[in-house]
């Protein structure tokens, strides 16, 4: 009986904690990612979504502003999913690396700005609550995270890129 008590707890110390991270979303990032998410859209609709269409063309003909820059701009601006789209820019046998550079940055950009990638919000709450649990700042650590997100990115970019362009090769 005690063993079934002691489990009945358990169930119910998970569900406690877990009501008291989602009071602490509601209250804190989720309204903070309400109005990133809005001034985001307003900066494109002053900016013009021609113009920023024209500026990601720019930004592909160098490899370290292909899988870095635009995946982080196209992170920020568009969000995920939408940052995809950005991949359109980029030469054929290079998509794959720009789909794969985004793809991989989509986590380390949600610690600084969360509302690129809202729907995994909870993977940098994981991450970042044992410092917060210590009292300290998480900011330093989203900056390394994103900082280490580029730098993968890059090297994750260009890896994808020259397998692309090798298999493609081979069926020739």
């Amino acid at each position: 009986m005690n063993v079934v008590v002691g489990l009945a707890k358990g169930f119910t110390g998970i569900i406690g904690a877990g009501a008291t991270n989602l009071t602490g979303l509601i209250t804190g990032m989720i309204p903070n990612l309400l109005i990133l998410l809005t001034l985001v859209n307003a900066i494109i609709a002053l900016i013009g979504e021609n113009k920023v269409n024209a500026f990601a063309k720019k930004m592909t003909k160098f490899r370290i502003t292909r899988y870095t820059i635009l995946p982080f701009l196209a992170l920020f601006f568009f969000t995920n999913p939408m940052c995809y789209t950005m991949g359109r820019f980029v030469e054929e046998e290079q998509k794959p690396g720009f789909i794969d550079a985004t793809f991989r940055l989509a986590h380390p950009i949600t610690g600084i700005f969360a509302h690129a990638n809202a729907g995994e919000i909870f993977i940098w709450s994981g991450i970042s609550s044992g410092i917060i649990k210590l009292g300290l700042d998480a900011t330093p650590l989203a900056v390394r995270y994103l900082i280490v997100g580029l730098i993968v990115t890059f090297i994750s970019g260009n890896v994808t890129e020259f397998v692309t362009k090798r298999i493609l090769a081979t069926n020739k």
